[in-house]
């Protein structure tokens, strides 16, 4: 389905001297549906997760070695581990470093793809031309390969998977915010902008982007959920965040070898 058509939210004096205002963000933000929810989405997991000394059933770590794994039940909602951990709290806590993880791999990726986008659609020509193929050559490359041995060669610290996961995941956005920013260079908004002398800077930051705010949360959303399945696909593999640190992605990689277990 096509995204609708940003509204310009700049407009030149008119002819009495009184200004258009512009809508603010949020109300720009709410007319995104998407956006919406999965903000909502987002904030309710980060609430619980970041919250889990408040919400969690048991500390985190507390562990039963005479219990060991069993099914959910009353007292364990989703079961426990084989040291006898129960999984809900272990999924609240680890969420923590996976939310962070995340949501820092959305902002970076999202702030490189913008600039390229931006920058590529409006000013055209061999700029464009340049952007866009170092995009494609992102886009063609095999990604979980390369942040595989990218992470090899680092480390699999949570700074070395937020940069990697950064520097490969800013392509989407970018070829999404380059044919919006090209649709919206040639409005007759934006060549008001230039004649009253706005420079090109002034004219993407106070008259372009704003348009695309939508477009840009919606995203971030996107992307964080992107990142984490990424780096849980990284966990299983052995190449994304190693124990003692507790993430989604290694508690799923950890869990593998219950796979097919009889329950107690």
């Amino acid at each position: 389905m096509a995204s609708p058509e940003p509204s310009p939210t700049s407009a030149p004096a008119s002819a009495s001297g009184a200004t258009v205002k512009r809508p603010g963000f949020w109300r720009r933000f709410s007319r995104h549906r998407l956006a919406v929810l999965g903000a909502v989405i987002l904030a309710l997991l980060a609430i619980a997760c970041y919250g889990a000394a408040f919400v969690a059933p048991f500390p985190q770590d507390q562990q039963d070695l005479l219990l060991g794994p069993v099914p959910p039940s009353a007292e364990h909602w989703l079961g426990t581990d084989e040291l006898g951990r129960d999984y809900l709290s272990e999924i609240l806590y680890a969420g923590q470093l996976s939310l962070s993880l995340a949501i820092a791999v959305a902002l970076i990726s999202t702030a490189i793809g913008v600039f390229v986008g931006a920058v590529a659609g409006y000013r055209g020509g061999w700029v464009d031309d340049v952007f866009m193929r170092i995009t494609d050559l992102f886009l063609v490359v095999p990604a979980i390969a390369l942040l595989a041995l990218a992470l090899q060669g680092l480390g699999p610290s949570p700074v070395s998977i937020v940069i990697v996961l950064s520097l490969l995941g800013w392509t989407y956005i970018a070829r999404v915010v380059r044919g919006q920013v090209v649709s919206l260079r040639e409005r007759e908004f934006i060549d008001a902008a230039r004649v009253i002398g706005a420079t090109h800077q002034q004219v993407l930051m106070r008259h372009v982007l704003p348009n695309l705010s939508g477009v840009i949360a919606v995203n971030v959303a996107l992307a964080v959920a992107g990142a984490i399945i990424v780096e849980s696909t990284l966990s299983f593999l052995g190449f994304g965040v190693q124990p003692p640190q507790s993430s989604w992605g290694n508690m799923l990689s950890q869990a593998s070898g219950l796979i097919g277990t009889p329950k107690v």
